[in-house]
């Protein structure tokens, strides 16, 4: 075992991993990266088909961003927000502002006048941007609105982040069990879960169950009548969505038109909206967007940067991270509107001020290297390459439907889940301590691709920076390693 894999195994304790088990192989140790590539410490080489947990945006070492974060080092790394401003922090505001602006949108989709979003509160991760929507809403609707115990609802499946605030609005047992006495209660929406849907009325079949699904769109009314129920008390303070797809619930798709529904039942219950686009966001789910019957929304303008304005939806607090800098630096950002602004002012005395803080907020190295990844996802180049490798995607995957293990495939823009079952025909699920999800991907880590499963669902988020040949072997590799792991 290499002597750093040694350090490792004696010191450092990961996230989201069973150590005994860890403790048992010598692990994938990864030293550098280029593009779609990283390779370890030993020379070997694997397409990166996660994003390196979904947070890389353009590839690795890209020339502009690394450019960016020279620059910046040249003049400072780091100073504090906390009685300061920064020229990079401020430049970044107005950017996201800007891009957050609602589309002009198809006349086929009712719209109506929505606040827009012009202010920007910055932190460190995806967990704490929820988190400072949480606390902006809850204080909110105490002061504007009179709601003494302001409630919260979200979706089935939900992950939301790892502080306490985002775990109480997580409805995954799995992940949310063992803090329940740290946490505040929050009620759950049914999710839009076309292919285990108790009311998807049609049989089996070999492509996304968001295009043959047979409902009346109950999940609808299953929320519908949790509002009205709600009216007995006082009205939710704020529902919280992941729009377009739910990632750690198992990569769970949303069929066009869900979230505007959603949104416009919050509206008319006077309830918030916070979108959790810790992963949709900066055209991950844009690209090429298809439509719940398979076909391409095709339009003259570019694919808007964010999953909600795909919808018209424009929501009250908006939660970005991960591909905020482009994989590079943790940062975050919670956009929200003037009105929540407005009730945070006030006189010194009158202590009105939002009580929240991280020391690395509206970090100068952070902003600048987010600045140049949206400068790299405007470019023409960076549009043409994303539509690129979403059509790759769509054709490639389609040969998975020849396993008979593969029970759906679930491609929203750069994001699609595989998911992993006994046989097609009867969506028998394989039980949880078989462990396929992860045998699988191990099997294609030998074959040199690196991806992570949620459950029994195989993830595949390619870099932008991912070429069509290298889309092809990446959909290859899976189809290898479930035949070898499952037949």
């Amino acid at each position: 075992m290499h002597p750093l894999a040694r350090l490792d195994h004696q010191h450092v304790w990961h996230p989201f991993t069973q150590m005994r088990e860890w403790l048992r192989r010598a692990p994938i140790l990864i030293e550098s990266g280029k593009g779609a590539i990283l390779r370890d410490i030993d020379g070997r080489e694997y397409l990166d088909a996660n994003s390196s947990i979904w947070t890389n945006l353009h590839g690795h070492q890209h020339p502009m961003l690394n450019r960016a974060v020279r620059r910046q080092l040249d003049r400072i790394a780091h100073s504090s927000a906390l009685g300061l401003a920064s020229g990079p922090a401020a430049r970044l505001a107005a950017r996201l502002v800007s891009a957050a602006r609602p589309p002009a949108l198809p006349r086929r989709l009712p719209t109506r006048p929505e606040r827009e979003l012009s202010r920007v509160f910055f932190s460190d991760d995806g967990s704490t941007a929820i988190e400072v929507a949480l606390k902006l809403a809850y204080e909110f609707v105490r002061r504007t609105r009179g709601i003494r115990l302001p409630k919260f609802l979200s979706m089935g499946g939900a992950y939301h982040g790892d502080t306490v605030g985002a775990v109480s609005v997580g409805h995954i047992d799995l992940f949310h069990r063992a803090y329940r006495g740290l946490l505040f209660k929050s009620d759950q929406l049914m999710a839009p879960y076309c292919y285990r849907c108790p009311f998807n009325r049609a049989a089996p079949d070999r492509q996304d169950a968001r295009g043959y699904r047979r409902c009346g769109w109950e999940c609808v009314q299953q929320t519908e009548k949790l509002f009205e129920r709600r009216k007995r008390a006082e009205p939710y303070a704020a529902l919280v969505v992941e729009p377009s797809i739910q990632g750690a619930a198992g990569m769970i798709p949303q069929p066009d038109g869900w979230l505007k529904r959603i949104a416009d039942l919050a509206r008319h219950h006077g309830t918030l909206l916070i979108a959790d686009e810790v992963m949709t966001a900066f055209g991950r789910v844009t690209a090429g967007k298809i439509s719940a019957t398979g076909r391409r929304l095709r339009s003259a303008a570019p694919p808007p940067l964010f999953a909600c304005q795909s919808e018209g939806v424009t929501p009250d607090f908006l939660c970005v991270a991960k591909g905020l800098t482009g994989g590079y630096l943790p940062m975050a950002a919670t956009l929200t509107n003037d009105d929540v602004f407005g009730a945070f002012l006030g006189e010194y005395e009158e202590f009105k001020t939002f009580f929240h803080g991280h020391s690395y907020t509206g970090n100068p190295l952070g902003a600048s290297c987010a600045l140049a990844s949206l400068d790299v996802l405007e470019s023409n180049s960076s549009l043409r390459a994303r539509q690129m490798l979403h059509q790759a995607m769509q054709d490639d995957l389609q040969s998975l439907w020849n396993l008979p293990q593969v029970g759906d495939i679930r491609q929203v823009g750069l994001v699609a889940g595989i998911e992993l079952v006994r046989n097609w025909r009867t969506r028998a699920p394989f039980a949880m301590h078989e462990r396929v999800g992860h045998r699988v991907c191990e099997a294609m880590a030998r074959r040199g691709v690196l991806t992570r499963p949620v459950g029994n669902v195989i993830v595949v988020m390619p870099t932008y920076a991912t070429t069509r040949a290298q889309m092809r072997r990446i959909v290859e590799v899976l189809g290898e390693a479930i035949d070898s792991t499952l037949s």
